[in-house]
């Protein structure tokens, strides 16, 4: 035989020689367990419910596509590279796999831990960390941000910017994202008497954006919270939950965050529960104990007090007075299922419960109801296209069951309903729990008073 004929036969024996032995190579700071990464099956259970796979129909956007990526890296077959890191931040983290995989799988916690080894890597763009780490730092911090935002709103800024951006739609759509910030609520709740009568003493987590934006929101949660026999403590020291940051794979300014959260509400003293209403907080201040579990000095504290949190709807769900009705006659309303407190939680049965208790209200279910709006953290900035998509679906939906309300329970999801709202030009307003239940039970007050 020629030389020549054995060559392509030598290569191919060359290339079996040289591939990889199965099994662990590299070990990646802050990456993935590599037995997490092995005991994907690809059986697909995760495929129907990935928003991003259901999009594309790419294998690489799919849950199990992102683990084979992993995995490829750890067992020194690909570089942890820009390309890797995108298709990694593809993903919206909704965590929809984790529920349907019936092998346990924990996919979204590894794919957010590929993006915190690709961090230590390549740092995150400079303007991301400021962002992140001191403009979204605490709740006192995203008040000083969204300052310029409020007096934008006040001289007429953004709507001349929205009408003269008519012929540029994607900068029309990002400012059609601008919220109205509603007034701060930080120096109220900090102030704020409680009652030494109340059946419960719980701690109130403020929300960086729950602040700075929903500041209403917020007071109709502590309200709500006072009706139902609490007495409401905010520690002045909190900062960020950490989530936003963890996200973006800034894992140790995370930690960090959730150590000082912990002494905040370890110096408030005995707490009946520690009550988040914004559903991305109270979900990552539950997982404060994986973030932490490395640390001898803190992971019995992180789980002492994750014990204690509830997300506000479970929470009321749990203590509402039987005798406490809200009224909201020929109400049409209909929920959507923040991923964080479906998905990350398990919470999916105590928001309804809440909304069947008000008399009259027309519940109309959502087809759906748990699939991502596409807000997912800041993904609705940095992949605008896929977000969009996303969203246009979310709102057909919500068009469908013919509501005049839209509820949830996250401010993530309130951004990005409300701004789905006016693309669409839908009749619907977008709003929180807490505000339609309080306002609810406001009715009740006002058909009470005398002379009603």
């Amino acid at each position: 035989m020629a030389p020549e004929s054995q060559a392509p036969a030598v290569y191919g024996i060359i290339e079996q020689i040289c591939q990889p032995i199965p099994g662990q190579r590299v070990r990646l700071v802050e990456g993935p367990e590599y037995a997490i990464l092995q005991a994907c099956v690809r059986c697909a259970r995760c495929l129907p419910v990935c928003p991003t796979y259901q999009e594309t129909l790419l294998e690489i956007q799919s849950p199990r596509g992102r683990l084979a990526l992993l995995r490829a890296v750890e067992e020194g077959r690909l570089f942890l590279d820009e390309v890797v890191e995108a298709h990694l931040y593809h993903c919206l983290d909704c965590r929809a796999c984790n529920v349907v995989c019936p092998a346990g799988v924990a996919i979204g916690e590894s794919i957010v831990a590929g993006r915190a080894a690709s961090a230590v890597q390549r740092p995150r763009p400079w303007w991301l960390r400021m962002l992140l780490e001191n403009a979204l730092g605490s709740p006192r911090a995203a008040e000083w941000a969204a300052l310029p935002l409020r007096w934008a709103w006040r001289i007429g800024l953004i709507p001349l910017a929205r009408w003269l951006s008519a012929c540029f739609p994607r900068l029309k759509d990002l400012l059609d994202l601008v919220p109205y910030p509603a007034p701060s609520v930080r120096r109220e709740l900090e102030g704020r008497p409680s009652s030494s009568e109340a059946r419960y003493r719980v701690g109130f987590f403020l929300g960086c954006v729950m602040n700075a934006v929903y500041g209403d929101v917020v007071r109709a949660s502590v309200r709500l919270l006072e009706r139902c026999g609490c007495a409401v403590v905010t520690p002045p020291d909190q900062v960020c939950c950490g989530a936003p940051q963890d996200d973006q794979g800034l894992r140790e300014t995370a930690r960090r965050f959730a150590r000082r959260n912990i002494a905040a509400f370890e110096a408030l003293g005995s707490l009946d529960a520690i009550v988040a209403d914004c559903a991305a907080c109270s979900g990552f201040l539950k997982e404060y104990p994986h973030l932490l579990a490395d640390d001898p000095e803190w992971a019995s504290r992180a789980r002492a007090f994750a014990a204690r949190v509830r997300d506000l709807t479970e929470w009321l769900e749990a203590i509402w007075p039987e005798d406490l009705v809200p009224v909201a006659e020929g109400l049409r309303v209909t929920y959507h299922e923040p991923c964080h407190l479906s998905h990350v939680q398990g919470v999916r049965r105590q928001p309804r419960s809440l909304l069947f208790r008000m008399r009259g209200v027309m519940f109309r279910e959502l087809p759906n109801a748990d699939r991502c709006c596409g807000s997912a953290g800041i993904y609705n900035l940095t992949h605008p296209e896929m977000s969009r998509r996303l969203l246009e679906r979310k709102m057909a939906d919500i068009a469908s069951t013919g509501a005049s309300v839209v509820v949830t329970a996250n401010p993530g999801c309130l951004l990005q309903l409300e701004w789905g709202a006016r693309r669409a030009r839908l009749p619907i307003r977008v709003r929180h729990l807490s505000e339609v239940l309080e306002e609810a039970l406001s009715n009740v007050a006002e058909r009470a008073a005398p002379g009603v």
